[in-house]
């Protein structure tokens, strides 16, 4: 037991005559160390772009809201009369009254003849 734990301190698996085998493997093992670094590093970022496209569409969101609230304000009759009184354009005081066009009907082929 004693000898077993000097020998891997002295690291003499890696001289030995199956130094090839132990080789192998811790390359393997530093191989995929490396892709584990590498796949965590790719996950943050898109964790931190996530969170700044999550703020981004909360700021756009609170935009919208407010240019909407802003337009239901200038779409007001109230609004749109004293915008129109400055260049001198006052409300009418007679009601509109409707126009309705009647298109002609067509006559069929008997009362085309018969006229």
């Amino acid at each position: 037991m004693k000898g077993g734990i000097y020998n891997i301190l002295k690291a003499q698996f890696l001289i030995d005559d199956n130094a090839v085998k132990n080789w192998r493997f811790i390359v393997f093992v530093i191989l995929l160390a490396i892709i584990m670094i590498a796949n965590t590093q790719r996950y943050e970022q898109k964790v931190f772009k996530i969170v700044e496209l999550t703020n981004k569409v909360k700021e756009l969101r609170s935009e919208f809201v407010d240019r909407r609230s802003e337009l239901m304000k200038l779409k007001m009759e109230s609004t749109v009369s004293s915008k129109m009184e400055e260049k001198q354009i006052f409300p009418s005081t007679v009601p509109p009254v409707k126009i309705e066009v009647k298109e002609p009907q067509e006559k069929n082929f008997l009362e085309k003849i018969w006229q």
